[in-house]
């Protein structure tokens, strides 16, 4: 059977692919015709939506930083500035190779071991999308080589800031104190919003007092940023509120003449202006550049200051808590008159020494043969211990921590840095509670003379001091002088009285005599203080005994200072207020292991009441103040 042969219909299949292609063409156009709707409707009915939208991908909200407020001393010197410096900045979440990245950058600018260390110290504390210093207070020229070769550092840019820096260096540092860059523990006390353009708050003294004030509100800038992520305009502004600047009651030619008058010493002085509670000059020596803090130190040179056997970073003045010495007698003997005690017809004879009965122990004078008849205004102005070992046994330990305390002793100033200590008023509950001891009519004579556990700061002892010059009325201390918003008139800050001490005209008048004397009468402990000019001062001197209590011997305590090593040497104490008619300063002086804190007090007075020039004061080597 023959085969059946297929013919093609070759027009059938030319039909069928031509409805097919139809069929596609008109899918196609309306699927187009659709698109065109839909994309009309977003453009004329969700105009407004897709623009805002649009606008949230390309706008940011960068926040400025506010201006820290200056500081000045009560006459308008600047104490802390703000310095225009360039630096090298990164972005880390921008920077995928931060090794790669840190030494391609280091063959334009170099960078010291330091500054990779300080930067890395950073970058583990960092806020997120943070910039991190690589590189502060760049040169022109490095500036310049920067400039040329941004494109190939994604992440890194040349910023202009304004860096915190304190022109008088050394000096003011324990009462500036400094700012540094935020770390994670004040993260969580700050507020964040505020400080989010931040990277440096104040770490001590007034920088960290008044952080609050000196900082300002942060601000805002609205930025139009292209594809790439740079700024193209500004779009709009919320510009920062800096913070205010602060006036301090320091006189700062004063505090340099302080300065120069305590150079070379350890030691610390206080000076007050009576009436008010201002303070016109805090130092305390050696002391240390807080500009090396702001831009942050290296761990070599923290530990350099932290070791060293001189302490600079110690501050003396608020938190060296020492026996008061002689410099108590005052205070005790206003108790004595104060309660009846004391009197001035009343005289004890001066062997030597002191003894409660027979079988006590012998309590020894400074004057191994004694003063002789002694009534309470010789016993001031000589210093005579044994009259104070009696005094002390009459009133009891409680009577001297009444008076001590109503001076302020004991506790905090107040004064407006965080730094202060309180000090020592002992008692029998005290050396119970810290000493697990009992008290004994021993320690009691000790506090007579300023001795045993009994310990003052020398703010607490210029305090003390001024409410005597004052006769009793307490104006609290401080350094804050006035506050200013830039532009604006200067708000003076008012006097915070405190509780007065209360005690009859005739005491006061009895112990301020006799504190005179101390200066101008012979055999008065200050009399080497020499010659005083047209001013008068009440002055009392002090020595506090540089030995432990155990090892403690009268017998020994008074050998020559000059043969015991440096560091075992008695310091010295000195406190006086001038003049005593119309009280304008008062001061206490407190020299470690070296007796001149006397002269050192008259170079003060000479130069604040007379404008005498400072000469520094030598180191003696021995003990100069003949008494406690």
């Amino acid at each position: 059977m023959p085969k059946r042969i297929a013919i093609k219909d070759h027009l059938q299949e030319i039909q069928l692919v031509s409805q097919r292609c139809i069929a596609v063409l008109v899918m196609m156009v309306l699927l187009s015709i659709l698109l065109i709707f839909r994309l009309a409707y977003l453009q004329l009915a969700n105009h407004d939506l897709f623009t805002t939208l649009s606008k949230k991908n390309w706008l940011d909200l960068v926040p400025l930083e506010p201006t820290r407020g200056l500081i000045y001393d009560r006459n308008g010197v600047l104490l802390a500035e703000n310095v225009p410096v360039f630096s090298l900045d990164v972005m880390p979440y921008k920077i995928d190779n931060m090794p790669k990245a840190l030494a391609d950058v280091a063959k334009i600018i170099p960078l010291s071991d330091d500054d990779i260390v300080e930067f890395q110290r950073q970058l583990k504390q960092h806020r997120q999308f943070d910039e991190v210093t690589l590189k502060l207070r760049l040169t022109e020229d490095e500036v310049a080589r920067f400039s040329e070769n941004q494109y190939h550092f994604q992440g890194m840019l040349v910023k202009a800031r304004l860096m915190r820096h304190y022109p008088f260096t050394n000096s003011l540092s324990h009462v500036l104190g400094y700012v540094g860059r935020i770390n994670i523990d004040e993260l969580k006390e700050i507020d964040i919003t505020n400080y989010s353009a931040t990277n440096y708050i104040g770490k001590l003294g007034i920088e960290k007092y008044y952080e609050d004030e000196l900082h300002g509100t942060v601000g805002y800038e609205q930025v139009e940023n292209d594809a790439s992520g740079e700024a193209v305009r500004v779009l709009n502004q919320i510009k920062p509120l800096p913070g205010k600047n602060l006036y301090l009651t320091i006189d700062s030619k004063l505090q340099t003449a302080v300065e120069q008058a305590l150079s070379g010493h350890r030691g610390a002085v206080v000076a007050i202006q009576p009436l008010t509670g201002q303070i016109l000059a805090l130092v305390s020596e050696p002391t240390y550049d807080p500009n090396i803090f702001v831009e942050g130190i290296s761990n070599k040179d923290f530990q350099a200051l932290q070791q060293s056997p001189n302490k600079p970073l110690y501050n003396r003045a608020l938190r060296g808590s020492y026996p008061f010495g002689s410099t108590i007698k005052p205070f005790i003997a206003l108790e004595g008159l104060s309660s009846g005690i004391a009197t001035l017809d009343y005289f004890i004879f001066d062997p030597g020494w002191y003894q409660l009965n027979s079988n006590s122990r012998v309590f020894h004078d400074w004057r191994r043969h004694g003063h002789g008849r002694v009534n309470l205004p010789k016993a001031i102005i000589s210093s005579c211990d044994t009259y104070f070992f009696d005094l002390a046994h009459k009133l009891g330990i409680q009577r001297i921590a009444h008076i001590l305390e109503s001076f302020g002793f004991g506790e905090l100033t107040g004064i407006d840095i965080e730094e202060e200590l309180p000090g020592i008023v002992s008692s029998p509950a005290w050396k119970k509670r810290v000493k697990h001891e009992p008290w004994y009519e021993g320690d009691t004579l000790n506090s007579g003379i300023g001795q045993g556990y009994m310990q003052t700061t020398p703010l607490q002892l210029a305090a003390g001091v001024a409410t005597i010059a004052n006769r009793g009325q307490r104006p609290a201390p401080h350094l804050l002088f006035a506050e200013q918003y830039p532009g604006a008139k200067a708000e003076i800050q008012s006097e915070t009285m405190l509780d007065p001490v209360k005690i009859g005209s005739e005491s006061w008048n009895i112990v301020i005599k006799a504190m005179q004397g101390v200066i101008t009468a012979p055999g008065g402990t200050g009399y080497h203080f020499g010659k005083i000019g047209p001013y008068t001062v009440a002055a009392k001197t002090g020595t506090a005994q540089n030995h432990s209590i155990k090892n403690y011997n009268p017998d020994e305590d008074h050998e020559d200072q000059s043969l015991l090593p440096e560091r075992l040497r008695d310091n010295s104490l000195f406190i006086a207020f001038a003049p005593v008619e119309k009280p304008q300063i008062a001061i206490a002086v407190m020299v470690e292991n070296d007796s001149v804190a006397a002269n050192v007090a008259r170079k003060i007075l000479d130069y604040y009441l007379l404008g005498t020039p400072i000469i520094p004061t030598p180191i003696e080597g021995k003990n100069a103040d003949v008494a406690h």
